[in-house]
């Protein structure tokens, strides 16, 4: 059960909502007063609230969705929230449906799109990834987010070939190295509003940091909205080429920090 602050937190939140005539978000559109009896008193494990799934969304009442996933349990934790949220954000993912098996596919079957390089400028394919174990931003502690990039820059300083690269901390950034990463375009700020109002912003720029290989064609940004963001990409249109450098990239640190992964909903994020 919630304490008690948080349990009038939450009063105050769904009766701002309610008030919200001109809210369109899906939050306000699902977030009943049934759904909102049932669940405004849970709590996972690692300590995520109803109100921190809806905080964002409360504050920022001209948000699209307005609601953030705390940690992977809150999924289903809080799917009557969730569960119809998703439905309808993505078109009909239904609470029966299952995302498909962790299969990369063929990585061999794509081409070079643009060969003569006459109409792709460059190439991105990128994911996002959760370490498991961690709760998402809105509830990390400033030790798990120093935990957090330790793990992941000790794994990304042993990738080898063309992975092999340089981590960049935020914390203590020189002014030059800083320059090289915006002159590069691989540099990070600190988040919007939404963000900052779900609480996904604190302890900056503790725990945060960039890495790319010496190529400059592979990326990862560490907490700056998801746990990783993990990204291949390069000038021209050779997708295969893109492609399979980010599978290799994402199995490679998977097999040292294990993502967090639901069976039904895929690999989980904030």
């Amino acid at each position: 059960m919630v304490d008690a602050p948080t349990a009038e937190k939450l009063e105050e939140s769904f009766q701002k909502l309610q008030a919200a005539t001109n809210c369109k978000s899906l939050l306000k559109k699902y977030l009943t007063k049934d759904v909102f009896d049932a669940i405004k008193g849970r709590k996972t494990a690692m300590g995520a609230t109803l109100n921190d799934v809806i905080q964002s969304g409360v504050a920022n009442l001209d948000s699209g969705v307005g609601v953030y996933a705390p940690d992977a349990e809150s999924y289903t934790l809080f799917a009557e929230l969730f569960n119809p949220i998703i439905e309808d954000y993505h078109a009909g993912f239904k609470p029966t449906d299952k995302h498909p098996a962790k299969d990369w596919g063929d990585v061999d079957v794509f081409p070079d799109l643009d060969p003569e390089n006459a109409y792709i400028i460059s190439t991105r394919v990128r994911c996002g990834r959760s370490l498991q174990g961690y709760p998402f931003n809105p509830c990390l502690t400033e030790g798990q987010y120093s935990e957090m990039e330790q793990k992941v820059s000790s794994t990304l300083s042993s990738l080898t070939g063309e992975l092999k690269g340089t981590y960049y901390p935020l914390t203590g950034m020189s002014k030059d190295v800083q320059q090289k990463l915006i002159d590069d375009h691989f540099l990070f700020k600190e988040g919007d509003r939404f963000l900052q109002a779900a609480n996904a912003c604190r302890y900056w720029p503790t725990g945060r940091g960039i890495y790319h290989n010496d190529n400059k064609t592979f990326l990862v940004w560490c907490n700056e909205e998801d746990h990783l963001r993990i990204i291949s990409m390069q000038m021209g249109g050779n997708l295969g080429e893109v492609y399979r450098r980010l599978v290799s990239a994402v199995n490679a640190i998977e097999s040292k920090v294990p993502f967090s992964h639901d069976d039904r909903l895929g690999f989980l994020t904030f």
